[in-house]
Parts: C-alpha cells; sequence; structure tokens
C-alpha cells in the first residue's frame, strides 16, 4: 500500500509539472514582452500578436487540438514523454530569438506543446488517483500552476538589472525544468483505465482512428450539456484569467503603478496566495465539503478583488486587495474545478479528446481578446474595459454555482456507468445511493 501510494504521488508531480512550465512561459513572456518590444522595435499590434501565438492562446489551442485526440488514440504516455522535447526546443530559440520571427517560432512551439501537455495531464492524474483524494491529486497540478508564476514573477526581480538578457534566462530556465522533467517522466506507466479502454476496443473489433474520440465526443447528445457547462465555467472565466496572466503588469500601469519591480513584487503575492490556497483550499477541502459553495466562494471573491481594482480609488490598499483577493479566488475557483470535473463528466474512451476540445476553445476566447487586448487598454481605458472583465466573471460565477455535478467520493468507472448507462473497464454498475447522488447534479 504506501509503495503504491508514493508511486502514484510520483507520478502525480512527474505529470502536474506540465502546469508549472505553462505558467512559467506565460509568465516569462508577460514580463519581457515589454523589453522585447523595446529591442525588436515592434507596436502595440504585434505584442497582441506575440501574446496571441503564444502558450496563453492559439498556440495553446493548437497544442490542444493535436494533443487530446492522440492523448485518447496512443495513450497518455505517448504524449506525456514528447511534448516536452518540443517545448524546449522553443525555450531554446526564445532563448536566442534575436529578430520577431525567430520570437514567434519560438512562442508557438512553447505554446503547442503546452496546448498537448496540460490536457493530458489533467486527464493522466484524474484516472491514476484514488475516488477520495481525486481533488487532491488534481489540485496538485493546480498547484504547480500556481508555484510557475510566483517563481517567475520572483526570477523577474532577481535579472531586471540585466534587461532583456535576464528575461532570455528565464526562458532558459523552463527549459532546462522542461529537460528534467521529460527525464522524470520516462518511467511513469501507462493509465490503467486508457489500457483497458483499449484493450476493449481491441476485444470487440473496434478500430480507433485519430479523430475517434473528437468523434465519439460530439455523436453522443448527452455530452453536449457538460461541454457547455465547461465552457461556460473555464472557457468564459479563462477569457479573463489569461489577459491578467500575460497583460497585468499593463493593466497595473493603467491603474497608476509603473514600476516594474513593484509590479513583479505584487505579482509575486498573488500567486503566493494562490499556491496557499491551492494547498490549504482546494486540495484539503474539495474532497470533503459540497464543492457548489467551494466554487462560489472562490468565483465570487474574484469578482470582487477586480471590481475593487478597476473602480476603487487607486493607491496601495486596492492593489493589494486586488492582489490577495484574485491570488486566493485563482487558487479555489475555475481552473482547479474545470480540470475535476472535466475528467470526471466524459467516458475514458474520449476523455482526453474532451480535454483537447475545451482547452483549445478556451485558449481560442483568449487569444482574440488578447489580440486586441493592449490596443484596447489604451484606447478606451480600464475603467470600460472592466465590464467586459466582470461580465466575464459573473457568468462563470452564475455557471459554475448553478450547474455543479454531485460527482465527488466515487470511481471515475462508476461516474461513466452512471452517465452512460453501461460499465467501464469492467467496473460494477453505480450503486443506487450513488446513482441518485449523481442524478440531484445539474449536469448530467
Amino acid at each position: 500500500m504506501g509503495a503504491s501510494r508514493t508511486t502514484g504521488w510520483k507520478a502525480t508531480v512527474a505529470v502536474a509539472m506540465s502546469n508549472y512550465i505553462e505558467a512559467g512561459a506565460i509568465i516569462a513572456i508577460a514580463t519581457s514582452l515589454t523589453a522585447w518590444q523595446a529591442q525588436l522595435g515592434f507596436d502595440d499590434t504585434v505584442a497582441g500578436l506575440v501574446a496571441a501565438l503564444s502558450a496563453n492562446a492559439f498556440g495553446a489551442a493548437i497544442g490542444a487540438a493535436i494533443g487530446g485526440p492522440l492523448c485518447d488514440h496512443l495513450g497518455r504516455k505517448f504524449i506525456y514523454t514528447y511534448d516536452l522535447i518540443v517545448f524546449l526546443v522553443g525555450a531554446v530559440v526564445v532563448t536566442l530569438a534575436g529578430n520577431v520571427g525567430m520570437l514567434l517560432a519560438g512562442v508557438v512551439l512553447m505554446g503547442v506543446a503546452v496546448g498537448a501537455g496540460v490536457p493530458a495531464s489533467w486527464t493522466y492524474i484524474a484516472e491514476e488517483a484514488p475516488a477520495h483524494e481525486r481533488a487532491k491529486h488534481v489540485g496538485t497540478a493546480q498547484l504547480a500552476w500556481s508555484v510557475g508564476p510566483m517563481v517567475g514573477f520572483g526570477l523577474a526581480v532577481l535579472v531586471e538589472p540585466l534587461g532583456l538578457l535576464g528575461n532570455r534566462l528565464i526562458f532558459l530556465h523552463l527549459g532546462v525544468v522542461a529537460a528534467i522533467t521529460w527525464w522524470v517522466r520516462r518511467g511513469l506507466a501507462e493509465s490503467r483505465l486508457w489500457t483497458e479502454s483499449k484493450a476493449e476496443a481491441a476485444a470487440a473489433g473496434r478500430r480507433r482512428g485519430f479523430f475517434s474520440g473528437v468523434v465519439d465526443l460530439l455523436r453522443e447528445r448527452r455530452n453536449l450539456v457538460p461541454l457547455l457547462f465547461l465552457l461556460g465555467v473555464y472557457a468564459v472565466w479563462n477569457t479573463v484569467a489569461g489577459q491578467a496572466g500575460i497583460f497585468q503588469p499593463r493593466v497595473y500601469e493603467a491603474t497608476g503603478l509603473t514600476d516594474p519591480t513593484s509590479q513583479n513584487l505584487l505579482q509575486v503575492l498573488l500567486w503566493g496566495c494562490t499556491v496557499a490556497a491551492t494547498w490549504f483550499g482546494f486540495m484539503r477541502y474539495a474532497d470533503r465539503v459540497d464543492r457548489r459553495w467551494l466554487y462560489l466562494a472562490g468565483a465570487a471573491l474574484g469578482v470582487v478583488a477586480w471590481a475593487v481594482l478597476i473602480y476603487a480609488p487607486p493607491g496601495a490598499v486596492s492593489l493589494y486587495v486586488f492582489a490577495v483577493g484574485w491570488g486566493v479566488s485563482s487558487g479555489i475557483g475555475a481552473q482547479a474545478f474545470y480540470g475535476l470535473w472535466t475528467a470526471e463528466l466524459f467516458a475514458t474512451r474520449y476523455r482526453a479528446s474532451a480535454q483537447g476540445v475545451l482547452f483549445m476553445l478556451a485558449r481560442v476566447m483568449v487569444g482574440l481578446l488578447s489580440s486586441v487586448f493592449p490596443v484596447l487598454l489604451t484606447s478606451i481605458g480600464l475603467h470600460s474595459l472592466g465590464y467586459l472583465i466582470l461580465g466575464l466573471l459573473v457568468v462563470a460565477l452564475l455557471v459554475g454555482t448553478i450547474w455543479a455535478p454531485r460527482t465527488q467520493g466515487r470511481s471515475l468507472e462508476e461516474i461513466e456507468a452512471e452517465r452512460y448507462g453501461t460499465p467501464a473497464g469492467g467496473a460494477a454498475p453505480a450503486r443506487p445511493a450513488q446513482a441518485a447522488a449523481a442524478r440531484s447534479g445539474a449536469v448530467r
């Protein structure tokens, strides 16, 4: 028992590092974009394009569109074995970039790798986690995602005297972390649920092609409601979070905080609060309390934090309220629940494809706004943009709170049997009490 738990947590941590690398890539661009702009001489339109093609938006969307189906077709291990090699190449290209073309090429490669790797990591972790600790394990990915920006902004403060060279070193550090993580992952086993699902398909004589997961996902009508639900929770929230991830320094400038060191230190505080909230909040309680109320608390705090930043009198108080409020909100908010609910609401044979489709659409939404966000911030100002930001956050709050599924404490096999009517992987059908619990949730 002890050995298997250790192995399980080793796999969880190793696979969760995709989230550290993803968030680190976004923050590396956020903290260096102004320096790249000054060095290479491009305008706000090109800055928006760099952000839109990055791991924060379209680059990740492309990777998710490829990685999700591949993950269901060739296995979870295939993706987390090779995606970091692509990321490493991209990090090296950005580190050495001497023109806009090289910068864009490296940013796209990193984005594609992130888009392929993150859905695979969330899927693998959820499938390998014990039913009664699934949120705790999935929360590890959220924890890694939170540590990435905290470290990234801290490094930005340390290397600021070096100028653009310091920013290049941050990208290089991400490449080193990717190489180490790739080495650790080589010995991890394939997902048990995916292996069983593949064996069942082979025994039944069903041949599965590259797009089989996506086709089966969209063909099954009962998947429409959870797809829309998760888009309302994650894609809508992430459209705001994506702008904060890469343009937060510019948002701070719009509120009067123009010193780069102060901006980065405030972000260290923000992400430190996210790390603490993930560890002490989501990982500790999401397996034990009513998830609906935990989600509501995080989403409401996020709305309040942004309202204070945008509309309260500018100054230290509003900045600190925002940093703590948005930081805690992100730790127990939409992304952590999205990683959990997406694994629970879809069948094994297309679970990663669902992750890929949803992650792709979320990143497309971020990319569309990112491509014009710097221009809008300059032309109409933060106060006017605030209506859009708060509107999106309120929509995510309402969708996640009203339609939160009741799936905690049950194995993925039991949930799948209840939702689709046939057991997966030879699992016993859901017991009456469990079926009743599932039916009481709004998402079916």
